[in-house]
């Protein structure tokens, strides 16, 4: 096949003249933010969001470094993400797969942003600061379970913390039982990396240990 007979080359979203180029444009469509989404931001944890903190097993964290973005979740019981005082905020690094995307940027940029979801609350909160990487013996021992302390704890300074309202839980029914899908709805997690490693990994073989090396692998 010559160029000639090739298809054109696909139209990239957004490039012509519909993109949204400034902010001066991106304002004058959205419109600037007033009442609740104003006030509801604040420099440090307001006793409200503490709650909101304590109560939460799961945050995702989104940091940036040299070698691009990245957003990974953790997990732990309700608490694990400790409010030290209303400006620091302290979370564990449980055992993991090694990669270690988040800490590299971290090492870069000590920015961080944190989102907090609370099981059947449909409201998130959100916190921006930045974050130092701690390997205080002391302060891993304050947060091991069973015996078995974190490989370092995150401790963040508080920028700017705000909740987000219900809307994006409401509209994904997140927490409605309803919108709940089988797990073999969707490839197993050894078959789909036995096909993106070209069969360098068993699939099935992977797939049989996991749940023991989950358990196994927790702290």
């Amino acid at each position: 096949m010559t160029p000639e007979d090739a298809s054109p080359p696909p139209r990239v979203p957004g490039d012509d003249i519909h993109r949204v180029r400034d902010l001066n444009a991106l304002v004058s469509l959205y419109g600037e933010p007033v009442g609740a989404a104003v006030a509801k931001e604040l420099p440090y944890v307001h006793p409200h969001y503490r709650r909101f903190i304590e109560a939460a097993p799961f945050v995702s964290i989104a940091t940036s470094g040299p070698g691009g973005l990245d957003n990974s979740p953790r997990g732990d019981a309700p608490g694990f993400v400790r409010v030290v005082d209303e400006r620091t905020l302290m979370l564990p690094d449980r055992r993991g797969n090694n990669r270690l995307d988040s800490l590299r940027n971290l090492i870069a940029d000590p920015r961080i942003a944190l989102l907090f979801l609370v099981p059947g609350v449909g409201e998130t909160l959100r916190v921006n600061g930045r974050a130092v990487i701690s390997v205080d013996p002391a302060l891993l021992d304050a947060f091991a379970v069973d015996g078995r302390p974190p490989r370092s704890v995150l401790v963040v300074s508080v920028e700017r913390v705000y909740y987000q309202c219900s809307k994006a839980l409401v509209r994904s029914k997140l927490w409605d039982p309803a919108s709940r899908i089988e797990r073999t709805a969707l490839p197993s997690t050894g078959t789909m990396i036995g096909d993106i490693s070209g069969g360098a990994i068993d699939a099935a073989t992977y797939d049989r240990e996991l749940p023991a090396r989950v358990i196994a692998q927790l702290y």
